[in-house]
């Protein structure tokens, strides 16, 4: 079996603000034996989590919180060393040129989509 198949043990943090979509994409994590950190809604508890964690193996981000972008995030993981995908309503040219070759999964999103460019 492959990661995508079985990330029994993988601890993904999903930092959503639309309900539905964190629940979606955190039950399908779970269903395939992912440990799912939130989902969190703000940035501030994104990295509150993220600096209470030793070990974190992915996370799928929504660019836009509330209002706020969530670019502060993907640099902290980036420096972490931890692949994350976005999961945004926004073009990719909104992204900064730092986070020109990041990964997107373009809303509305599928989670079965956002989970294969996550580990696949």
């Amino acid at each position: 079996m492959t990661r995508l198949d079985t990330p029994r043990g993988y601890r993904v943090l999903l930092v959503e603000d639309e309900y539905f979509i964190a629940m979606e994409l955190a039950d399908l994590f779970r269903r395939r034996g992912a440990e799912v950190l939130g989902p969190v809604p703000t940035v501030d508890q994104a990295l509150d989590l993220i600096a209470a964690t030793s070990r974190l193996d992915g996370a799928v981000l929504d660019i836009n919180l509330h209002g706020e972008m969530a670019y502060d995030v993907a640099d902290v993981l980036e420096a972490r060393k931890v692949p994350f995908v976005f999961a945004t309503g926004y073009d990719r040219e909104v992204l900064p040129p730092r986070f020109a070759g990041a990964r997107v999964c373009n809303k509305p999103v599928v989670a079965e989509q956002v989970v294969r460019a996550l580990l696949g």
